[in-house]
This record gives C-alpha cells, structure tokens and sequence, in this order.
C-alpha cells in the first residue's frame, strides 16, 4: 500500500480523491494549505505527493521547491491551470508528473503507480545511492563496483528501506514488511539485521551512511 500525501485546499475535491484513492489501495493523509502538507510531509514522509497548484498562503510550486530540496520524494502536481506555462513551472520546480482537473480517479490512480514505479526504479531496474548500486530486477547489489553478498532478509530490508530514502521505518513496520505483514516478533530481528547489513554495506558502523538510526523512532535510507 503506496502511503499518498494530498494537498488541495477545497474540501469538496480533498474527500472526493481521499476516498477514490483509499478505494484505490492507497492510504491518504490529507492537509488543507502547503504549510499544513510540509509539516506533515516532514513529519512522516510518504511515498508520493499529489499536490494542487492555488493553495492559501503557500502555493503548490513552492511547496514542491521545498519537497524536493529534502529529497527525491515523487510529486503530481493537480492543478486546474492546464497551459504550456504552468506546466513547464510545475516540471521546474522538481514535479514529476502534472494532471490537469478534473481527473477521472482511475487515471490519477494509474498515475500515481506508473510515478511509484519509475521512482522505485523497478522500470530501470537499478537504485544508486552513492557507492551502492542496488539491481531490484536482478536482486544484486554491489558497492564501489564489487558484488555485496546479501541473506533474503537482508536484501528484503535493503529494499524496504531504499524504496523510500529519507523515510523513517519503525521497528514494527520493518517487521511487518521484511518478515510477514503480521508477524508478531522480538523487534531486536531488526536491531540485528542491520547491524547484519551494516557490516556489509557500511565504512563505518559508528557512522553509517546507508542505514540510519533515527533514536527512538527506528530506520532510515539515507541521505546519503
């Protein structure tokens, strides 16, 4: 389940995509200015934002300037304002896709996939992060170029955190996405297996630049 961001300001067009969305297997949060979206945006970053052009306050463009200054989280832009001019300002200010209103839900929601993918570098086929080159195609992963032997759980953790750099994982969410999604277990399987990781992945585990302690919270990917 892709986490979404969505930031419109009318109340009417917010429930109506909150819910197309969710029905969609989205999970949707949802903030009413771009003040609103960057705190939480910066607060528990999603895996995509979908974020309206005329806001109050802060508009859409600014608001996305300031996502993508923090890192490569993907932004579409959805925007009444359909011409050549916005369109390009959408792209220059670090949007990833623009779809002009109104939207039918089965298209923004092939949207949004088709930007999930092309982020997650599943279409390339490889995540390069620094050193580290992870294939997601061929389940390889290799660093300064030599080949990084990895168990499954290893690299299904590598991935999971990957997917989203900047992205801070609690211990049960890693659980639940490494393991099974419902597996009740000893959260120290996490502490251990990146420590695991660490040691294969990382200069130095003092000062990781990969895997990334975030204390009392859990993990992250990054920034490198």
């Amino acid at each position: 389940m892709a986490r979404l961001l969505l930031i419109e300001d009318d109340p009417m067009v917010r429930r109506g995509l909150e819910l197309a969305l969710s029905r969609h297997g989205h999970g949707v949060r949802t903030a009413d200015t771009g003040e609103e979206g960057l705190e939480l945006f910066l607060s528990a970053p999603p895996d995509l934002v979908v974020l309206d052009v005329m806001l109050p306050g802060m508009g859409g463009f600014e608001v996305c300037r300031r996502i993508r200054a923090v890192g490569d989280t993907p932004v579409i832009i959805l925007t009444a304002l359909g011409d050549d001019f916005d369109v390009v300002g959408g792209l220059a200010a670090g949007a990833d896709d623009y779809v002009v209103k109104p939207a039918q839900p089965t298209v923004l929601d092939a949207r949004v996939r088709a930007v999930l993918r092309r982020s997650s570098g599943e279409a390339g086929g490889a995540r390069v992060h620094g050193d580290l080159r992870i294939d997601t195609t061929a389940l390889t992963v290799s660093l300064r170029g030599g080949p990084v032997s990895l168990t499954p759980t290893e690299l299904r953790l590598l991935l999971v955190l990957s997917r989203s750099p900047g992205r801070v994982f609690s211990r049960q969410q890693l659980l639940e996405e490494v393991w099974e999604h419902d597996y009740l277990g000893d959260s120290r399987l996490v502490d251990n297996c990146v420590q695991r990781l660490r040691a294969k992945i990382e200069s130095s585990d003092a000062d990781p630049r990969y895997v990334q302690t975030v204390r009392g919270f859990g993990y992250r990917f990054g920034p490198v």
